[in-house]
């Protein structure tokens, strides 16, 4: 089964045990702080263990009225948190952008902790804000500063696709991603089609790449010579979803799309047939360098000089 705390939130997997639970009721999800209450989006189904689901945490069953009751506490007291921050940070004139607060109710060595997560361009001196918020809020304060990424991660939103960010919803871990596998992929070099929410290149550019680069390791590359049943071409272009070339003929002009196998037969075919239209040269003569003592005597030898014998 899967369960989300927000709605259109992250996927989280669960064990549902021996209990049966249907869309939209409210468990309760083990954490480290103890149980939250999460709302069920996906029915429990049966799956095989070789899939990768070994291992999950147990459900701990259906949340009674004190764990939602609960629930809602805490949920008002992270609104009121976050309000509370931006308050003081515009007031201490801070550069700080709060992007979401998480509360815990009780702890092994505190009563009440919040814990506020934040972006900013450089590091920051919040050593005062830490006290306003404590006095403020009552509670044990821990500012996280964060990146770009996991900035998107937590606030969610849509993609240049119109889905929902990857990384909002079942993306676990940042891969690294270089503007090499944009041009694998015969993308623009332009940030602002190739970026996502949080300004960094997308992350789906690493879906794939591997795809495009064995395609582009196995296809003839755009200008390649081919000879086709029906004569030959010219390839001008690469269709790597449909596993295709684009190919103009050298007699027509036309062109036409070719799937890989046959173009790649196509390539051998030409090299092949210019291989062997190939007239083999003659082998030069290596040449040698002599010595002067072995060299052919000069045609006009040097006349004597005087006081010589002949």
């Amino acid at each position: 089964m899967a369960v989300s705390f927000e709605r259109y939130g992250r996927l989280y997997y669960l064990d549902p045990g021996d209990d049966e639970y249907n869309v939209g009721d409210r468990v309760l999800v083990p954490t480290e702080t103890g149980p939250e209450v999460a709302e069920c989006v996906w029915a429990p189904e049966w799956v095989v263990e070789d899939e990768g689901f070994e291992g999950l945490p147990v459900c701990g069953g259906l949340a009674t009225p004190e764990h939602l009751e609960r629930d809602a506490v805490n949920r008002r007291r992270r609104a009121e948190a976050k309000l509370v921050a931006k308050k003081l940070i515009k007031k201490n004139d801070l550069p700080m952008k709060v992007v979401a607060v998480d509360f815990v109710d009780s702890g092994i060595d505190f009563d009440q902790l919040i814990v506020i997560y934040f972006t900013a361009p450089h590091r920051v001196d919040f050593r005062a804000l830490v006290s306003e918020l404590a006095r403020s809020l009552q509670a044990r304060i821990d500012l996280r500063q964060i990146g770009s990424r996991d900035a998107a991660r937590l606030v969610g939103g849509l993609g240049n696709c119109g889905r929902d960010l990857c990384c909002a919803t079942f993306l676990k871990d940042f891969e690294p991603v270089s503007l090499r596998m944009a041009k694998v992929q015969d993308l623009p070099p332009n940030p602002l089609k190739i970026s996502g929410a949080c300004g960094r290149l997308m992350c789906c550019l690493k879906y794939e790449h591997p795809l495009y680069a064995e395609f582009a390791r196995t296809a003839p590359a755009v200008g390649e010579q081919v000879a086709l049943e029906d004569g030959d071409g010219v390839v001008v272009g690469h269709q790597v979803p449909a596993d295709s070339v684009v190919i103009r003929m050298s007699a027509s002009g036309a062109t036409r799309s070719c799937s890989l196998a046959a173009a790649c037969g196509a390539r051998q075919l030409y090299a092949s047939r210019a291989t062997s239209s190939q007239v083999p040269s003659q082998p030069r003569k290596p040449r040698t360098r002599r010595r002067w003592s072995e060299a052919a005597e000069p045609e006009h030898p040097v006349p004597p000089t005087a006081g010589s014998s002949c």
